[in-house]
This record gives structure tokens, sequence and C-alpha cells, in this order.
């Protein structure tokens, strides 16, 4: 029977399985709509505070404090604390991917008409271009894809994977990748807004480091959402060919 355990019930003998039972409290731990606003706006990569965050999901301090107990219980945040700040976030990359891919599953039917114009804007933003954890994606992550797979870079035929040229491109524009961890170094990562896979893994993260560190790309706002530079207009053109255009 391995690691399922029989139990008795009025109608007889079956068998929970324990892998089960742990998937059920995964879901259960993402069905409540506060944890799973707390999950998304964490995919910008950064620590919030429990304050930012319930500024965010719209709930009273106690309240958020009891919903992120929860997701530290189950492994899907991390807590650090300094001094009288309590700081959270996303766990590690693989929790990151969980979160971003089941809110590709969940369709833009799911998604609201904005309520106001700054609602519309933010939106917009977040869909020309933001981070998903530590790699980019949305209209700018695509368009680097694209521009990669275009190129030679980057190959999608079983999976994402990184070819000899492409390793190269990142050698030689100054872009360390760093293997030295169990990650992949490619993989695809579904984007909620386009519906197609962005590049992720340690080539994903790399460049979106760089892309932030070089001021290729700024954040705005509050959420996840980044603004290619001018600078970043012509590194990108330069580099892989990538139209303006295709930018703003």
């Amino acid at each position: 029977m391995g690691a399922e355990v029989s139990v008795f019930h009025a109608g007889g003998m079956t068998s929970r399985n324990p892998r089960a039972t742990h998937l059920a409290r995964l879901a259960g731990l993402i069905a409540d709509e506060t944890r799973a606003a707390c999950l998304l706006a964490l995919l910008d990569g950064r620590a919030w505070t429990a304050g930012e965050l319930a500024r965010h999901a719209g709930v009273a301090a106690s309240t958020l404090s009891e919903h992120l107990g929860k997701l530290v219980a189950g492994g899907l945040l991390a807590e650090e604390r300094q001094g009288r700040h309590r700081y959270v976030r996303i766990a590690d990359a693989r929790v990151a991917q969980w979160v971003e891919e089941l809110s590709a599953q969940a369709g833009p039917e799911a998604v609201p008409r904005p309520r106001s114009l700054r609602e519309s804007s933010a939106g917009s933003a977040m869909a020309r271009g933001r981070t998903c954890y530590d790699h980019l994606a949305g209209r700018l992550g695509m368009a680097v894809t694209d521009a990669m797979t275009t190129r030679l870079l980057l190959t999608q035929d079983a999976g994402f994977a990184l070819t000899d040229g492409g390793l190269a491109w990142f050698d030689s524009a100054g872009i360390d990748l760093d293997r030295s961890g169990r990650r992949p170094l490619a993989r695809g990562c579904l984007d909620w807004t386009e519906r197609r896979p962005h590049l992720a893994g340690v080539a994903g993260a790399a460049l979106c480091r760089h892309a932030l560190e070089a001021g290729w790309c700024v954040r705005i706002g509050s959420e996840r959402a980044v603004r290619v530079t001018t600078e970043g207009e012509r590194a990108l053109a330069e580099l892989l060919g990538i139209e303006a255009a295709a930018l703003r």
C-alpha cells in the first residue's frame, strides 16, 4: 500500500494518500482572496512589510498578520525580522512559478474591468512590462524571448534551452550566469497576459537583474510594472534587434 493509509468510515474502508492531503492543504492556502492578493503582490521579488501588504490587500493589520502566518507555516512565504519590522517574501522561485502559472490558468476572463483611469493605466503598464518574481514578463518579456529565439540564442523545441550561441551572447553582454545551484539555466514561464511562455530560470533572472542595474528598465508605481528607458531601448535594439515600438 506504500505511503497510503487505510481508514474506515461508515461506507467501508478507503485509502488516504498523504500527497492528496498535502495538495488539499496547499490549495487551501490560496483559496482566500486576501492571501492570493499577497502572493500576487510579492511576485515583484521584493520583501514587503506586513503593513504594506495590509494596505495593498485592503484589510486590517491584525487580519493580515493571521493570513501571513498561514502562508509562512505552509512554506509559501519566508519571513525576516529587522527590529520591530516584519518582512515577508516569496519563499523561492518554485513557489513564484506556481503562483504565476496558476494566475495564467485563471484566464483573462477572471480579470475585472478597471474601475478608474488610474486602474486602467496600471493594468496597461503591467501588461506592457513587469517583473515576474525575478525575470521579465508581459510584452517586454515576450519581445526578449521572441528575439532570442529568432536569433537562435534560445530554443523552445523541447522546453526552453540556451544554445551555445546563447551562452556566448550572455558572456559578450557581460551578464553572468550562476550555474552553481539546482535551478534550471532556462525554462519557460507561462505569461498570464500574453498567454505564451517567456524566459525564466537562471538566464531570465540574470537578464532581468542586469536590465534593472544597468538602467535599461526602471520600476514604476508600487506594483511590478517596469518601463524600458531610452538607454534600454538602445541596448535591446543593439543586442537583440528589438524595435523600440515593441517596448512601448
